[in-house]
């Protein structure tokens, strides 16, 4: 049996990466794996802590958030996409303004 603060040390350094990735990071597409990778630190952590508790509302929370992570996902690439067309770049320095 693995003791539960090895998965939150592990969910914590997963979340730090994602923070760096994301402060970081100047490319669109970086920074939404980076969210990514910060949810699913997340996730991590609520299904440790719903095992560890023996509570099912740890894990039906956390499919609650892959159904917001997928739909952010596809948005947001949706979004990119249309950067890249119209910007011809997806440095986030350069892409500040949403207008054409």
């Amino acid at each position: 049996m693995v003791p539960i603060s090895y998965f939150i040390v592990l969910s914590a350094v997963l979340f730090g990466l994602g923070v760096i990735g994301f402060l970081f990071r100047r490319n669109i597409i970086t920074m939404f794996m980076s969210i990514e990778l910060m949810l699913n630190a997340v996730n991590l952590a609520f299904v440790a802590f719903s095992r560890a508790f023996s509570q099912l509302q740890g894990q039906i929370f956390v499919f609650f958030v892959i159904v917001v992570a997928a739909a952010e996902a596809a948005v947001g690439l949706a979004i990119v996409i249309l950067i890249a067309r119209n910007r011809q770049t997806l440095n986030v320095e350069r892409v500040n303004l949403l207008k054409l």
